[in-house]
């Protein structure tokens, strides 16, 4: 998925799609379509052809050994998610993990639990240094 030492950046129905595989993992476009559906309407062949898409970029594999194809993402969610907040960081933070870290949290509320998983997280960066 990478181009020019740059990965891939999806688009918003490619995202979304992206979000269903994550979620409930190995899906056929229906599975996927409906699933889409409970939040805003989209048409099957909308959601056939952004997939058939993304297998085409190499974001998707399909497996056809059934009647129903099974589309699964290339690369695991983590690896995805960070390449993706990787070119957000570079592309609007100028590069800074900190400014986008601190427009995070400075923009919503965090709440206590999630506040504590953000300061275990400090304390383990500093502790490996």
């Amino acid at each position: 998925m990478e181009t020019k030492g740059r990965p891939h950046r999806h688009t918003d129905a490619e995202m979304e799609i992206l979000q269903v595989l994550w979620k409930q993992g190995p899906a056929t476009v229906r599975e996927v379509n409906d699933e889409i559906g409970k939040s805003r309407p989209v048409g099957y062949t909308t959601t056939l052809k952004v997939m058939q898409i993304m297998v085409d970029k190499g974001s998707l594999r399909r497996d056809e050994t059934g009647r129903a194809h099974v589309y699964v993402p290339t690369e695991p969610t983590e690896t995805s998610k960070y390449a993706i907040l990787a070119d957000l960081i570079d592309r609007v933070f100028d590069g800074s993990a900190a400014d986008l870290v601190l427009h995070a949290l400075g923009g919503q509320k965090a709440s206590p639990e999630e506040l504590a998983e953000i300061k275990a997280l400090i304390r383990s960066l500093e502790a490996k240094k």
